[in-house]
């Protein structure tokens, strides 16, 4: 499977450079950071919640959580919730579940990143499918990300 053409058309029209990256299959962020040899804080990983007002895509460095209350109130939004996995299927029809790249834009839907994303001279993200990450350089990441909100809303979790 190549990246999504939603997804490569989105990169293109914006300019982006990007290098596509393979790596052994994997199943979550953490063995995909381990699989690919990437530091889990350059991993941008996509949460997707969701309340009546509809869906957001929030982007958190791969070895954190997102605080949803925190989030909530940075949004003006009172009840947000992790999406269940067939919602998010049915969203993203064109990427693999749990390989959602985390440019909810290209997808029209409102993206939200955490600023420590912005700390990392190298951005790696999801690809569509579990054996590919796209690395994007610093600036090309913010540039990218420039359309979406950004705050700090995640944490370490607890072990």
């Amino acid at each position: 499977m190549s990246i999504p053409s939603r997804l490569s058309s989105y990169l293109d029209e914006r300019g982006a450079r990007y290098e596509i990256h393979t790596h052994q299959p994997s199943h979550s962020s953490a063995e995909t950071a381990r699989t690919a040899q990437v530091l889990p804080h350059q991993l941008a990983k996509s949460v997707i919640l969701e309340d009546d007002n509809g869906y957001v895509m929030a982007v958190v460095p791969a070895d954190k959580t997102v605080m949803l209350g925190h989030l909530s109130q940075l949004l003006g939004r009172k009840e947000l919730r992790l999406s269940d996995e067939s919602r998010i299927a049915s969203m993203f029809l064109d990427c693999d579940l749990g390989a959602v790249p985390p440019v909810g834009m290209a997808w029209g839907m409102e993206t939200i990143v955490d600023d420590e994303l912005e700390a990392s001279d190298v951005v790696y993200m999801e690809g569509g499918d579990h054996e590919r990450l796209l690395r994007m350089s610093h600036d090309q990441f913010h540039d990218l990300m420039s359309v979406a909100q950004h705050g700090h809303f995640c944490k370490t979790p607890l072990h």
